[in-house]
């Protein structure tokens, strides 16, 4: 009978085949991500800066908070609000990169100046 010729689950030597084209894509596959450029995760966020009282400079404020620079935040466009009774608040953009700014490190930085 042919049937009996057939080996059913392989030879040794298609394995070794098989594990050594695995082994070659595997190499082509990391060398092929590795080139790459990785994704920069980025939020865009409007903050609104509300003053103290009436007599806050917003015009100051705003040059203030640009002055505000850390590796991944970039400003954005800036314009006065009214709130009521005569008072505006800053409404500000920025870009930032989500691995190196946090929200929080905004509001600390932002808060200080009083």
């Amino acid at each position: 009978d042919d049937d009996d010729d057939d080996d059913m689950f392989g030879s040794d030597e298609e394995d070794e085949e098989a594990a050594e084209l695995r082994k070659k894509r595997l190499a082509e596959y990391a060398a092929k991500k590795s080139k790459k450029p990785t994704i920069i995760a980025k939020s865009s966020i409007m903050l609104d800066v509300k003053p103290w009282d009436d007599t806050t400079d917003m015009k100051e404020m705003e040059r203030l908070v640009r002055t505000i620079e850390k590796d991944g935040l970039l400003w954005g466009t800036a314009k006065l609000l009214p709130v009521g009774y005569g008072i505006q608040k800053l409404q500000i953009t920025c870009v930032v990169e989500d691995a190196k700014i946090g929200m929080d490190d905004l509001e600390e930085s932002i808060t200080a100046f009083e």
